[in-house]
Order: C-alpha cells, then structure tokens, then sequence
C-alpha cells in the first residue's frame, strides 16, 4: 500500500511476540515490503528490519536491540529501507552499517542509498593485459601478485597478523594508488579500528577513504549488514564515477559468524558443518557485489579468520573458493618469528601464470615451490639425525629453503612503534632478483665474503700489539741477569 495521502503514518499492526532479536508483528492494516524499516511512533530510536513474512506475521529484527519495546505496542511503515551515503562527502569519514557517523562529523541525509540493492551491472573481465599492483611486501607480490579487480584472502587464525598484514596492504598500495579506498571492519576489536583510523589519518590516507564498522560490540544483524553497506559505497565510486577501488575487509569470516548468529535466533536448522545453507548464498551474492564492470574496478583484500585453526572448516572454504589468492598464514612460523608468517606451501594463486607475471616471475615461483615441498620433508629428518647426514644436494636445497623463509621476512611501516625496526618496501625486481640469487647460491658466498675481512681487520692489529710490550718487559730483566 502507498502512503495516506493526508500524510499520516501507515499502522501495520501490533508486536505479538519477542525472544533475542526477533520482533513478530502481527499484520493488521498495511502490508510492509521485505527488508523495510518499522518504526514505533513514541521511539524514533527503535529499527526494526522486516526479516521474513510467516502468514499474516512480520517477523522483523530489532537492528539495535532496543530494551523498550513491549507486547502489544502499535508498529507503523516508514517507506524507507537501510540505507548508507555515498559520494564525495563520504571520504575521510566513519560511519556504522546504518550510515550513521562514528566520527565528529556530521550526519550526510543527501545522496543516501539502500543496502539491500545492489546497482553494479554485470560484471566482466577484461580481455586486456592485467595490470599488478606493487604491494612492496616481498612474499605478496611473489607468491600471490596483487593484481587489480581481483580478491586475495589473508587466511589465518587467531594472533597469526591478520590485522597487521592487511594495515600494512592499505599503507603501501592506497600511498602508491591514485584510486580510492573503502574499509570495511566486521566484527574486530574497537582498538584495532582506531589504530587503523589513526594510521591512515596521520599518513595522509584517510582523506581519499571511506570507512564502514560493525564491530564486535554490535549486534550480529548489525555486523551482519556492514558488508553490503561498504559494497554499496564503492559500487557508487565505481559505476556513477568510474573509479578503481581498494576495497579491504576485516574480517569476512566475522560476516559469516554473525549471519549464523542471526540464522539460531530466527529458528532456522543449520545445516551438518554448524552454518546454515543460505548463509553461503548470501556470501556470494555480496561477493559477486564487489566485482569489476566496465565501468570501473574493484580489488579486495580480505581477511579471513580460521576457526580452531582448521581450514577444512565449510565456511572458510566456501570464502576460499570466491578468491582469487590465498594467502595463508601460520601459527607455526609465528612462533619461529618469521613476519609475516606466511606458509609458502598452502598459499596458492590462480593468478600466478605467465601470461599475468611473465615468464621469469613463473618459473622462479615454480622452484619456490619444489624447494619449499622438499625442505618441507626433510624437516623431520634433519630434526632427528641432523643436517649433517643430509646428501650434498639435499644439504643444498635444505639450506637454500631455509634462506627464502627468512627471506620473505620482513619489517612492517605500520609496526614501526612497537619494533623500532623502519619499515621496509621491495619492488618486485628486488624481490625477484634476491631469490635467484638465493636459489643460485650467491648470496651465501657474499655473505661469507663480507664476513671474513670484517673479522680479520679487527683480530690483526690486536695481536701484534701485546706480543711486542711482554717482550721488551722480560727482555731487560734477562740481559741484566
């Protein structure tokens, strides 16, 4: 039904019932839309989003979960749906899954779009030659090339550096990037976000950046709708402005975690694996948002936590198979101190070929990962009878392997207060020529070459020295005897 057209509010019905975050109305006049906004005329501050219809009950969630609502209150429609601003205004600024400011600023009414709409056409590739982005992170532009319109996964589990590898991505790329930035943070800590806001801030980033938070203290139909919220920002850069957009996410899992939060309090049945079934529709629907049409692109970097440290888990499989990289990252070499903790075995790329990175940069990467599977074992039996008893090539590979895991180590910009390391950035001609040297057994002999006359220098003076002064003391005593 429209609106009266003497401008009084549409009644639809009464509350019946509420358990969690689910709000029944039962429908008594007006019929609402899906995904519309009731309101309740006494608390402008109560949303509640209709979810599902169940015969003649609106079965909503209460966004925010308001604490006044009660049984038999009257529920009217708004006529509006969620909805976030987008444009220029939106740069440089914070703001929730319900487009409301997180930061000083104020509030944007214009130019306000809904979430639940996607507005990109279909997406396409290009037949074009790809263009790679340089990340100056060693093991990235190596092991998964940054190219754009594409997505790479940072998989990893708790305390591995997620979070700091994906900071250290917005402030290489966005300071070497002309484009425009859209962040996305889904159920992280609140710290983590003002690190981030005051990073980007202090390094001049935050000026060409829009940024979107559901964090951990939200509900889950709060975290829940973050995503489409920033889609919806940068698919507005994308097909009304013909930009390139960065498009970060931290953590998509998290987006996961809290659809399957909202899926327990409506009642639905998960499926085996603990998730229900439409959750991983929805999470390729909005995946499918974030793609490049002929208008503009959109390159992703996301995010991705590992429950219990298990990658066979259905959802972050279901997330894997919407990537184009996979950056894996792991707890083992964390605890080695090897950063970032990259496991060069389980990090694959469909966009590692020759006909995106050459043909050099391939067939380096193929010795890479013969090198890496052979060191990988021969762990096991250098830890039990030693290196010693390994055969001269297998001594070889051994050693060169070991080179490459510390040479993929790196210091990271945004760290730099915590480690007082400076941060460091590789082209990808360092990069590239610093593992030939490596995988040609250069690098060892310079080493040693440079060690050795530093040692030399220091012991030659100090002998010749002392031996002289003993002889000139007993020298005398014995003429005189």
């Amino acid at each position: 039904m429209s609106a009266s057209s003497d401008g009084t509010k549409q009644k639809v019905g009464v509350i019946s019932a509420m358990h969690g975050l689910i709000v029944e109305v039962q429908i008594l006049d007006a019929d609402p839309e899906e995904k519309e906004l009731l309101v309740i005329e006494e608390h402008p501050e109560v949303f509640l989003e209709v979810s599902h219809f169940r015969r003649d009950v609106a079965v909503c969630v209460n966004l925010n979960n308001d604490q006044v609502l009660r049984c038999g209150q009257t529920v009217y429609k708004s006529n509006r749906k969620v909805s976030v601003p987008v444009g220029q205004d939106t740069l440089g600024r914070v703001f929730d899954a319900l487009g409301e400011p997180l930061d000083d600023g104020p509030k944007i009414e214009e130019n306000r779009r809904p979430i639940s709409e996607p507005t990109g056409t279909d997406s396409y590739r290009s037949g074009e030659k790809q263009e790679l982005l340089e990340t100056g992170l060693k093991v990235i532009d190596f092991m998964t090339p940054f190219v754009k319109g594409r997505k790479i996964g940072i998989v990893g589990g708790a305390g591995v550096g997620k979070t700091v590898l994906t900071m250290e991505l917005i402030h290489n790329v966005t300071q070497n990037d002309k484009g425009l930035s859209i962040y996305c943070g889904v159920g992280e800590r609140i710290r983590e976000g003002n690190e981030l806001y005051e990073t980007l801030k202090d390094t001049g980033v935050l000026k060409s950046t829009a940024m979107f938070f559901g964090q951990m203290d939200s509900t889950p139909a709060i975290r829940s709708m973050v995503g489409p919220a920033a889609a919806t920002a940068a698919e507005y850069f994308r097909d009304e402005e013909g930009k390139d957009i960065l498009f970060f996410v931290d953590n998509i899992y998290r987006h996961v975690q809290a659809m399957t939060e909202l899926s327990t309090n409506q009642g639905f049945i998960p499926s085996e694996g603990g998730y229900s079934p439409s959750i991983f529709a929805e999470l390729r629907r909005l995946e499918e948002r974030l793609s490049s049409t002929e208008h503009g692109t959109i390159t992703s970097v996301q995010a991705v936590y590992i429950p219990a440290d298990d990658l066979s888990d259905p959802a972050v499989q279901s997330i894997q198979q919407q990537m184009d990289s996979v950056l894996v990252l792991s707890r083992s070499v964390a605890e080695s101190g090897i950063r970032p903790a990259v496991d060069l075995l389980k990090t694959t790329s469909s966009l590692l070929t020759p006909q995106i990175v050459g043909e050099r940069h391939y067939r380096l990467a193929e010795k890479v990962q013969a090198i890496m599977q052979k060191y990988d074992a021969l762990k096991n039996i250098v830890a039990i009878v030693g290196e010693n008893e390994l055969s001269p090539a297998d001594r070889t590979d051994y050693q060169n392997a070991s080179k490459l895991v510390e040479f993929f180590s790196q210091n990271f910009a945004v760290a730099e207060h915590l480690t007082g390391q400076p941060g460091e950035f590789f082209t990808l001609e360092q990069t590239l020529s610093g593992i030939e040297e490596i995988l040609n057994g250069e690098s060892s002999d310079a080493t040693e070459a440079e060690s050795v006359p530093e040692e030399t220098a220091e012991e030659a003076p100090a002998e010749p020295e002392e031996e002289p002064k003993k002889k000139k003391k007993k020298s005398p005593k014995r003429n005189k005897k």
